[in-house]
């Protein structure tokens, strides 16, 4: 992860940093953690652009320094150094007072902000649609190959980004993630006062998640049956691993229904390990239709929608934090390859336009 993302990320979740969305799914634990770039919380002094809150860098308390310039040059390695002077000339780097100089000196334990470069991004051509909306949380279907968070190449292309434009709701923020080729429902919390309540939740695995995949049938496999193994990601690397050791990770795997070689499965996951649902089904000998990841990682495009993985979150739900009232959400949405084999082959239609930026 660059820089620039770092600091995104962090301003994005006002201090609450979620760990990577594994691809089934399944979300992980919210950790309250000190950001290198947002040690206290301040208003940025920029309003947001496309949805997005401007990235904070926070100086360190000493350093060699003479000018914020000289500081941030180094800081941001990945940035052509003519860029931030660009920046700074036109006014577009601030702090609390407002724009800072080109000349401006260093100074210790200061922040300063600005709008990132946005990269060239691929369109994702769906979607979201609206399940339940309320003064406190916000519920969506989220399609497939639609990040949930801006992340890497994935920034206005993301279910955050367009729901704060779309719906004009610019403090919302995700009480959880799914993978981006995962569909199904995500929670978003609406109100910024009820943020840390939605957000433990899930941090402390009081959601019931129930999710369909479309994998292949083997009349040898006894269902349901229960999952247990070690699951690894190291980083850097794009897949994780079953290992040998104590279990750390559990998917509850049943079949729902099967015909022509093909079995609707419901699985429900007890853990959030990274590629759980995915690494489990795929150990059982049922792969997941459209994994490119397990059991043969496989080089596809980014705007190949073709095959979309046929994994769906489909249902949540929890008992209140506020009222004690029960509350379920079920997906609308059905899997491609259940219903059309050629459908699923040749990718859902698309039903919005490109990103558009202005």
């Amino acid at each position: 992860m660059d820089v620039n993302e770092l600091i995104i990320r962090c301003r994005l979740f006002r201090g609450v940093i979620l760990k990577p969305a594994d691809s089934a799914g399944e979300s992980r634990k919210p950790e309250r953690l000190r950001c290198p770039t947002m040690r206290r919380k301040l208003k940025p002094p920029l309003p947001q652009r496309h949805g997005l809150d401007p990235a904070r860098v926070r100086m360190p308390a000493e350093g060699h320094w003479a000018t914020l310039r000289d500081h941030l040059v180094d800081r941001l390695p990945k940035v052509d150094p003519a860029r931030i002077d660009l920046m700074l000339r036109e006014s577009r780097i601030v702090d609390l007072d407002g724009p800072v100089p080109p000349n401006a000196p260093f100074v210790p334990n200061s922040s300063v902000w600005f709008h990132r470069d946005l990269p060239d991004e691929v369109a994702v051509p769906f979607d979201i649609r609206v399940v339940h909306r309320d003064d406190d949380l916000l519920v969506v279907d989220k399609p497939h190959f639609l990040a949930t968070i801006p992340r890497g190449r994935h920034i206005l292309e993301t279910a955050l980004v367009r729901l704060r434009r779309e719906l004009d709701l610019p403090d919302l923020v995700p009480a959880h993630r799914l993978d981006r080729v995962t569909a199904g429902l995500i929670m978003f919390v609406v109100n910024p006062t009820r943020r840390g309540a939605y957000q433990t939740l899930f941090r402390d695995r009081l959601v019931h998640k129930e999710y369909e995949a479309i994998a292949p049938f083997d009349p040898d496999l006894v269902l349901p049956c229960t999952v247990r193994s070690r699951i690894v990601k190291e980083k850097g690397v794009i897949t994780a691993q079953e290992l040998d050791g104590p279990p750390n990770s559990e998917t509850i795997v049943d079949l729902i229904e099967h015909r022509d070689g093909l079995g609707r499965y419901r699985l429900l996951p007890r853990t959030g390990r990274t590629h759980q649902l995915r690494l489990h089904m795929s150990g059982l000998g049922v792969p997941i239709l459209g994994d490119d990841f397990y059991p043969v990682l496989t080089e596809t495009a980014l705007d190949d929608y073709r095959k979309p993985l046929q994994l769906l979150a489909k249902v949540l739900s929890f008992t209140d934090p506020l009222t004690g009232e029960p509350r379920r959400f079920e997906s609308p949405s059905t899997l491609l390859a259940w219903t059309s084999l050629d459908a699923w082959i040749a990718g859902p239609p698309a039903t919005r336009p490109g990103p558009a930026v202005g």
